[in-house]
């Protein structure tokens, strides 16, 4: 499989990383050593989790995910170098981790790796990304209220500050190799690299972003910023949950489904223009034979800004198709169709 640099690092990562945030609720854990094993033997080397995983998050599945990666590798001798292994420190707002107190800052960045390096059996992550900022962000659905305002600025900045330090000291340690954002906008991801050139801290190397054909508001700001800065796009979310499988046409919600295990949560991707907009990519995919989800999967990873699009799977078939997609790219003339609806349909959710 296609390998890409990991921003300004040594490290390469296949285009395709293993998501993994089902496991634990959707996938129990044999199923889970599954799935890490058939990536590998499809070539990929990046894994991505987090410690607020699984998915839905609750205080029974906290943590669960990366303990079940853990027992994986330590049931698998040699298993830890061959891999390149990204995990991320939770954010403020949910009440049971440390005790309600989480925030992204020094105190909490070091209680929150030495507990996920435990619970995956490792000494090091190659990846350590901030799951979201501290303050309002317009990812999750809260786009459409977003509204920056007048503030002391310079209580983020300090933050940042106090991170990127907080960073170089688990650097320095060796308990991590390199540090990444998640869920960040331009704003920010520019803060912090201004910051890290002006104190010579450690400098971010990779954003984590939602981004397929449904949710390209990565373009164009934060597009010019991974191009020019050299930041890599991990992208997540690549098949919009499933909308951009076409599981969910026609007003369905199947039994196991995320929509259906998230259900008493407000989806902000159900919407009439998101399954419109399904509609127009399903029949040009048809039109030219091939899958919707294999049309916004290469779609996906044939961007010049991306490194990596995130797969996740609750089955074996949905895993295997998910990587077809990776050996496949979209012609020319297919793109600029992409292109037309788009307009159509910019922002659908």
């Amino acid at each position: 499989m296609e390998k890409r640099k990991l921003g300004t690092t040594d490290l390469e990562v296949t285009i395709a990383c293993l998501g993994t945030m089902t496991f634990g609720n959707q996938n129990n854990e044999k199923e889970a050593h599954e799935q890490l094993d058939r990536a590998i033997e499809a070539g990929i080397n990046f894994i991505d989790t987090a410690e607020m995983y699984a998915v839905p998050p609750s205080p029974e599945s906290y943590g669960t995910t990366e303990t079940m990666i853990g027992n994986w590798l330590a049931s698998r001798p040699g298993m830890r170098e061959k891999i390149i292994l990204a995990s991320k420190v939770a954010g403020r707002g949910l009440r049971w981790v440390r005790d309600g107190n989480a925030i992204i800052d020094r105190k909490n960045i070091l209680a929150a790796i030495d507990d996920s390096l435990k619970r995956l059996q490792t000494n090091y992550l190659d990846l350590y990304q901030l799951h979201w900022p501290n303050r309002p962000f317009y990812h999750f659905g809260q786009y459409w209220r977003f509204a920056p305002k007048n503030r002391d600025v310079s209580k983020f900045t300090d933050n940042l500050h106090e991170v990127l330090e907080t960073l170089g000291e688990l650097i320095r340690a060796g308990k991590i190799r390199h540090a990444g954002l998640s869920n960040e906008s331009a704003w920010g991801t520019m803060k912090y690299l201004e910051l890290s050139e002006k104190f010579k801290l450690p400098r971010m190397v990779s954003i984590q972003n939602e981004y397929s054909l449904l949710y390209r508001l990565f373009e164009p700001d934060l597009t010019e910023i991974a191009t020019y800065e050299n930041i890599s796009l991990l992208a997540y979310s690549p098949l919009a949950t499933g909308l951009l499988t076409g599981k969910y046409r026609n007003g369905k919600i199947p039994e196991g489904s995320r929509w259906k295990i998230q259900s008493a949560r407000h989806n902000q991707r159900n919407t009439a223009q998101a399954h419109a907009a399904v509609e127009a990519y399903n029949k040009l995919a048809k039109e030219h034979g091939i899958s919707l989800s294999h049309m916004a999967l290469a779609f996906a990873h044939q961007q010049s800004f991306m490194t990596s699009v995130i797969i996740g799977a609750t089955t074996m078939d949905q895993l295997n198709s998910d990587l077809e997609a990776f050996e496949m790219s979209l012609s020319g003339d297919l793109l600029k169709e992409i292109e037309i609806i788009r307009r159509d349909f910019p922002i659908p959710y």
